[in-house]
This record gives structure tokens, C-alpha cells and sequence, in this order.
């Protein structure tokens, strides 16, 4: 009887592991004949879908190989809020009483494999490991509570900064925001669990960042509450969790990598702009 009741439990917890595995799905957006559409990632395959998963976007009964279509960022976004000193490892001293919050251009997005320019006059550019996160329906005053309803899924980013301009500046918008300097990718992934996820940076393949969401300072949950707060969230929008540790210049032709586990790797190498 003790051998078919551990035989029972196995098979219970072998049906729960298979349940959260089946919950968490990875979607993608691609280019194929100049058109791009969103898709639910099977393997290799990618499945077309009629819209984006969190405008409710289903399944159109029509298939692409991956390695037949061009890969883009896989978020499409009308706003998108960064979060400022969210690590300890990142910051001096003892964290502010509210999140460091600013926004960057949407036009800033890129995706994985996709080029960042560094543009003329730039000689400080630096990379930012973060997690990013996709609102999934309209949000105005959320509680920390009720956040995670409003939380579609998340992706991997790397918040490229200008030093040299973050600094000069009135406003952090053109050190953070010029074109190409914010990657997302390589997938949106529903289902994880964003509050205790690790995230690697490694600067041509040598490790640099490393540090787990359970670590920031304001999670992701208070972020949503917080930003709703003041501006209305719409289903699309992003908000990123901040870096963590200390970050060095990048030049070009140096490749970063961001890596969270079950997002998988967003890469991008950096070019000279002229």
C-alpha cells in the first residue's frame, strides 16, 4: 500500500510540473514579406496569431518555420516606464523612499540580433541587464495585490545608457531613449514566475551582471501599483525593473548578451553610427 500511495504522489507532482510547463507559452513577432504579425512560439514553428496574445489575439490556422521569417522585438508598446536604482548592488548608500521612474521612446525598441548604434559623439555607452514586464489590460490605481492580474508576461532587456550624457543632461531621455538603445527579446513568455527569476549579463561571453529579480528593491507587483497610479497603463505597455551591479562601457563590436532563465538569450552587438 506505501508503494502505490508514493506511486500516486509521483504522479501527482509529475501532473502539476506538466500543468506549469503547459502554462507558460512563449510568443514571438516576425516579419515575413514585409508584414509583421504575432505568433505563438512550438519549438521551431511558429504559429500565426490575429493579434497580439494580450489584445486577445488567437491562433489563424496558418504556420511559419522560424527560420524562414525575420525576427523582431517581441513587444509593441505605447508607453514604456524604466525603473532607476531598483538594486542595491546598484546604488550608494540607502534606497529612496519612492522607485526612481522615467520613460523612453518606443521608437528606442529593438530586438534580439538587431544592431545597437551608437551614435556620434557617444563615448560612454553602457549596458543594463533588466527584466522586462508587458502589461495585459488597462490599469488605473492597482493595488500590489491585484497587480499580477495585470501583468500579461515578461521578457528580457537590456536599457543601453549614455553615461556621459546621463549625466550632462537636464532629462535622461536622449542617454536612454536614442534609437536602437532599448533591446527586448528574444520572447514574451506567459506564465513565469517574474518575482524570483535570474538574470545573467555577459559582455562577449564574460559574465558582468548577474542577480535575481527576488532582489529588487521595488518589485515588479508595487512598480505596476505605483505607475497606475499616476498614468494610465494600456495593454502593450512595458515597465523594466532596473539594473543591477556596476556596468562598463561598451564598444564597437563588442556583443552583450541577456539571459533569464525560461526567456532564453537576448543578443545584440554594437556598432559605430555616423
Amino acid at each position: 500500500m506505501k508503494c502505490i500511495s508514493t506511486l500516486l504522489m509521483l504522479g501527482v507532482i509529475a501532473a502539476a510540473v506538466a500543468d506549469t510547463a503547459d502554462a507558460q507559452t512563449s510568443y514571438v513577432r516576425y516579419e515575413q514579406a514585409g508584414v509583421i504579425s504575432w505568433g505563438e512560439l512550438d519549438g521551431s514553428t511558429i504559429r500565426q496569431l490575429s493579434d497580439a496574445p494580450y489584445l486577445g489575439g488567437t491562433r489563424t490556422g496558418r504556420t511559419v518555420m522560424q527560420s524562414a521569417v525575420t525576427m523582431k522585438a517581441p513587444v509593441d508598446p505605447t508607453l514604456v516606464f524604466m525603473t532607476a536604482f531598483n538594486f542595491r548592488s546598484h546604488i550608494s548608500g540607502e534606497p529612496a523612499e519612492y522607485p526612481g521612474l522615467f520613460t523612453v521612446p518606443a521608437s528606442s525598441i529593438i530586438g534580439s540580433g538587431e544592431n545597437i548604434v551608437r551614435p556620434p559623439g557617444s563615448e560612454n555607452l553602457h549596458y543594463e541587464a533588466e527584466m522586462v514586464i508587458v502589461i495585459g489590460r488597462r490599469a488605473e490605481n492597482v493595488s500590489p495585490e491585484d497587480a499580477p492580474d495585470y501583468i500579461f508576461g515578461v521578457s528580457a532587456g537590456n536599457d543601453v545608457s549614455e553615461r556621459a550624457w546621463q549625466g550632462g543632461d537636464i532629462q535622461w531621455v536622449r542617454a536612454k531613449g536614442s534609437r536602437t538603445f532599448n533591446a527586448v527579446g528574444p520572447v514574451l513568455v506567459a506564465g513565469l514566475d517574474y518575482t524570483n527569476l535570474q538574470i545573467e549579463g555577459r559582455l562577449n561571453g564574460d559574465v558582468r551582471q548577474g542577480e535575481n529579480t527576488a532582489d529588487l528593491i521595488f518589485n515588479m507587483n508595487h512598480m505596476v501599483s505605483y505607475i497606475s497610479k499616476y498614468f494610465t497603463l494600456e495593454p502593450g505597455d512595458l515597465i523594466w525593473s532596473g539594473t543591477m551591479g556596476r556596468t562598463r562601457a561598451m564598444e564597437p563590436g563588442d556583443v552583450y548578451e541577456v539571459e533569464i532563465e525560461g526567456i532564453g538569450i537576448l543578443r545584440n552587438q554594437v556598432v559605430q553610427g555616423h
